[in-house]
């Protein structure tokens, strides 16, 4: 018996059927009252009883084997029927399809995550829709700020506390009210703006925040890491310097320039010919925000900075619009294809 339905199943594995007409022969063949694997079925009554089991599992396999194949072979048939009444010829080869590629500002903020990641930099992010505490209060703005005015900033209108995130320096402010130092971590996210839409200017966009929060943490461990960070992502050559600056949460401030890398610090219509093109602020956390967050700052000292993503692509990849990353043209987005 075991032979028999080995054999049998054998045969049936090798089954073909050109037409509908000829798979029905064959179903009625092997499965029908009388068919081959029915009256192997019908055998296994006389089979001894110390053999049932293993012969009765041998019989289930080769039942089911043969449904599965005579489904597998109707199946082929209704795609090859539905396929000529469509007019679709399967022997064609297949369309040609455009290879997939990332969005740049994916590409630069994944790159940037990438390079803090090596220095031991974790992500951190929140939420979009703020209240004034976490965008404004506790970094120090003052109520007559101007950032605060409705045309920098996007209110909602039924609570004038709640607004959409003007930085991701709010979700510094909620990493230090829950976690306690040593902090090292970035923030990317999107931000909004009341501004004007044009070639350099946008209503939303996307920023990347970094902060460190330890004991004995200076300015000198921030402007080793931002040289860090500007070789990483513009070559080895480059260049930075630091310039005076005020922002209310950090003190003292300054701004980050890179050398050019279009022109090589020579002088082109990206960097005004100065040779310079600014990147990011930043600054020594302000003792005021360490004490709001509740943090004391007789025992703890930190830097942070922030940058655009958007201006770092501008500048990697020489784009000199920046209303065309968010207007998905195919033609824009094809130059990044292969781009990791």
């Amino acid at each position: 018996m075991k032979d028999r339905i080995e054999n049998l199943l054998n045969e049936i594995n090798a089954l073909t059927a050109d037409v509908p007409e000829e798979l029905e022969r064959l179903r009625l063949k092997y499965l029908s009252k009388k068919g081959l694997v029915s009256v192997l079925f019908d055998e296994f009554r006389n089979i001894p009883a110390d053999q049932k089991k293993e012969i009765g599992q041998l019989l289930n396999q080769l039942k089911n084997a043969t449904l599965e194949k005579i489904e597998i072979l109707k199946s082929s048939f209704t795609i090859t029927e539905e396929t000529a009444d469509q007019g679709i010829d399967l022997s064609r080869p297949v369309a040609h399809m455009e290879p997939g590629t990332r969005h740049p500002l994916s590409i630069v903020r994944n790159e940037i995550i990438r390079i803090f990641a090596q220095i031991g930099y974790t992500v951190a992010e929140g939420p979009e829709i703020e209240d004034d505490w976490h965008n404004f209060s506790a970094l120090n703005f003052p109520p007559e700020h101007p950032a605060r005015d409705m045309q920098d900033t996007f209110f909602i209108a039924k609570d004038p506390a709640i607004l959409l995130r003007t930085h991701t320096s709010s979700v510094q402010i909620r990493t230090m009210e829950t976690e306690k130092p040593p902090i090292r971590k970035i923030f990317p996210g999107r931000v909004f703006r009341n501004e004007a839409i044009s070639a350099r200017a946008h209503c939303i966009f996307h920023q990347v925040e970094g902060l460190y929060v330890d004991r004995n943490v200076s300015f000198m461990d921030l402007k080793q890491t931002l040289l860090y960070f500007a070789r990483e992502m513009f070559g080895e050559s480059t260049e930075i310097r630091l310039r005076p600056s005020f922002f209310p949460f950090t003190e003292p401030s300054g701004e980050l320039d890179v050398s050019c890398n279009i022109c090589g610090g020579k002088g082109c219509n990206i960097c005004k010919y100065t040779g310079w093109v600014e990147i990011l602020g930043c600054g020594m956390v302000d003792p005021a925000v360490l004490e709001n967050c509740g943090i004391d700052s007789n025992i703890y000292t930190g830097f942070a900075f922030g940058m655009g993503i958007e201006r770092i692509t501008l500048l990697k990849y020489q784009v000199k619009d920046l209303r065309l990353f968010f207007e998905n043209d195919l033609r824009f987005l094809k130059q990044f294809t292969g781009t990791i």
